[in-house]
């Protein structure tokens, strides 16, 4: 039986999302004003909920005065080098945990999900020194290898979340036309999984783009700090760059963003419907 939904349960309701709304926005609002104010307009009091002047002081500076615009490159190629390679190894992880029974499976499912409850930060000692190692430290492509492993464990699980949602008949009857497994994977699977892959990819793609302590301690020189480095330099023992620090942000937040617009459609469906289509 339906129940009606009273007025006072639709206004709270709506009164609590909306509180909701409020809460998660006002800081990027608040970094996005504070990136338009002129430098002394910041400090000025009583605060200016927005600025009298809008400036774009603080966006020139990044790129007039650091190597901002090398910074967003170094990012940007680890992020998508290491999202794309990830969601490949993930994928074929993936098939190969929902579709396949050995011996360790259990094993090994329960190693990927340890993993996540391990704080990264814990393991920079080691790795460091690893990484020394191998001369991979302060390189763009030592940096991509962490990320890819730092991803595989959970981008393989829910991977094989989306795998178990579709039906093996799908694959069966492609292998029965006469496609080997690997083909009927790619050919047959992909696309039914396209939303699901989407979402492992964005997901993999945002962790490498927001990373902070792996490319804190692997990245020495100025010309191999990714973003989050960068905006981390913008607090000194002695004073705060709120303005410059306010414009990277947004800078920071603006490919994110536009990957989720053109990707929204595939991230809801991948992440609530597990890319099963009848």
């Amino acid at each position: 039986m339906m129940h009606k939904t009273t007025l006072p349960g639709r206004t709270a309701k709506f009164g609590f999302l909306g509180l909701w709304l409020v809460i998660t926005l006002f800081p990027l609002y608040w970094i996005t004003v504070t990136a338009l104010k002129s430098p002394g307009a910041i400090y000025k009091f009583p605060l200016q909920y927005w600025p009298e002047k809008i400036s774009f002081d603080n966006f020139a500076g990044l790129f007039n005065q650091a190597n901002f615009g090398l910074y967003m490159v170094n990012s940007l190629v680890a992020a998508s080098v290491s999202g794309a390679v990830v969601t490949v190894i993930s994928l074929l992880a993936g098939y190969i945990i929902a579709r396949f029974e050995f011996a360790s499976k259990g094993a090994v499912v329960m190693a990927f999900l340890v993993t996540q409850m391990i704080p990264a930060f814990i393991a920079l000692g080691p790795l460091y020194m690893m990484m020394t190692n191998l001369n991979l430290v302060d390189t763009r492509g030592g940096l991509i290898v962490v990320y890819i492993a730092m991803c595989i464990p959970f981008s393989t699980i829910m991977l094989r979340g989306f795998f178990d949602n579709v039906p093996d008949a799908l694959e069966e009857a492609a292998m029965i036309d006469g496609c080997s497994r690997l083909v009927a994977l790619f050919r047959v699977l992909v696309p039914v999984m396209l939303p699901g892959i989407t979402a492992a990819f964005i997901f993999n793609f945002v962790n490498c783009w927001n990373e902070l302590f792996l490319s804190v301690t692997l990245m020495n020189s100025d010309s191999n700090k990714t973003v989050p480095t960068a905006i981390s330099g913008f607090i000194t023992s002695y004073n705060i760059e709120w303005g410059p620090m306010s414009a990277a942000a947004v800078m920071t937040v603006v490919p994110t963003l536009i990957m989720f617009a053109f990707a929204s459609k595939y991230i809801v469906q991948g992440l609530t419907a597990g890319a099963v289509k009848g």
